[in-house]
């Protein structure tokens, strides 16, 4: 499974882009079919401090559109989407 993830208005650390790899490579568990994987990491403008937003797209065959979105800490939401 390819993923790619991008990062608005800041710079995603080796270490979060490793964290996200390791969580997405479960999905494969779950179901085969998953050809690639798009994850966009930003940071919403509020004063709370659980302002990060991480918006998981995933192409399936035969499905439109796969979406999943969570706010939390950036290192958190692929952990609380899955």
């Amino acid at each position: 499974m390819q993923v790619q993830v991008h990062s608005v208005h800041f710079d995603a650390d080796a270490q979060l882009l490793e964290f996200i790899q390791s969580r997405l490579s479960k999905l494969e568990q779950f179901h085969d079919q998953i050809i690639g994987t798009e994850v966009f990491l930003r940071l919403d403008k509020s004063d709370v401090n659980e302002n990060k937003v991480a918006e998981i797209r995933m192409a399936v065959p035969r499905e439109k559109n796969c979406l999943l979105k969570s706010k939390a800490a950036v290192s958190k939401s692929p952990q609380m989407s899955l």
